[in-house]
């Protein structure tokens, strides 16, 4: 019962939104079925479409260099026999920090006129760059923060799995004359695949809502450079009170970050199998 009243009564109201529109009159919510038009505004909606793109390049791009990183960070503290504990507690900090502390600090140091990170660039006698106002650079800067933010949180899960790794293989493979390359890639990385998946899972999801970073930096500009479906769908219902069509936009997300799971599951599977 429980289950039903917080997981298919909201999705079954989801859907009755999702062909509604939805007004107010005399204080009372006024329900009208229109189906068509809201999947027309579907349909003709480019935002929505540059929206998923960006997301899709920001899923993609920020995930797997968050999976590289966390799994060199892991193998190398792992590695460490002194001072382990504080080195991780030292990394997992980003993760332990606000999202708004997040966005104001990196919005300082992207400022144009007294970021340290154009403090750097002018130290080497080039021009400002406009982190954050350029259409070429605002996505890349963004996705640094979340790099930044999130490496820690997969350093976590792959740290767990570095540690329980069975360490009689890892000898055996160096008695055999094992080079650090080849224990890593044909010995810790085969035995950490579910690891990885659950780490690749979770970064995705959570790369497909991001919302505060992009909010807070740029809020989806310059134009529309930055714009990610959860910011969309944010304006859609909150700016435009269009809750019925943004009740459809969230049936859309839902349905692209599943298929963009399912693509990299089998893709995962296909290298995997090989």
């Amino acid at each position: 019962m429980l289950l039903i009243l917080l997981t298919v009564y909201p999705i079954l109201n989801l859907i009755g939104m999702s062909v509604s529109t939805i007004g107010f009159q005399a204080a009372r919510e006024v329900w009208s079925f229109t189906p068509a038009r809201n999947f027309q505004d579907l349909i003709d909606d480019d935002i929505f479409r540059t929206a998923l793109w960006n997301t899709l390049v920001f899923a993609v791009v920020a995930v797997t260099i968050e999976i590289v990183l966390g799994l060199t960070l892991a193998i190398l503290v792992a590695s460490v026999s002194r001072f382990k504990g504080l080195v991780r507690t030292v990394l997992i900090v980003p993760i332990l920090m606000p999202p708004v502390a997040i966005g104001s600090m990196w919005k300082l140091m992207y400022s144009l006129d007294f970021g340290v990170l154009n403090q750097i660039v002018t130290s080497f006698g080039l021009q400002p760059v406009n982190w954050l106002g350029s259409t070429l650079l605002a996505l890349f800067s963004i996705i640094i923060v979340d790099v930044w933010h999130w490496t820690p949180f997969v350093f976590l899960i792959l740290f767990a799995a570095v540690e329980g790794l069975p360490k009689e293989v890892i000898e055996a493979a160096r008695i055999d004359g094992a080079r650090n390359r080849e224990l890593v890639f044909k010995i810790i990385i085969p035995l950490m695949k579910p690891a990885l998946a659950v780490a690749v899972l979770f970064r995705i999801i959570l790369a497909f809502k991001v919302f505060d970073e992009v909010f807070l930096l740029t809020s989806g500009g310059p134009g529309t450079s930055t714009e990610v479906v959860s910011l969309h769908l944010y304006k859609v219902f909150f700016e435009q009170n269009q809750m019925g069509y943004g009740a459809l936009l969230s049936l859309a997300i839902i349905a692209a970050t599943i298929a963009f799971l399912w693509v990299g599951q089998r893709a995962a599977s296909a290298v995997g199998a090989r």
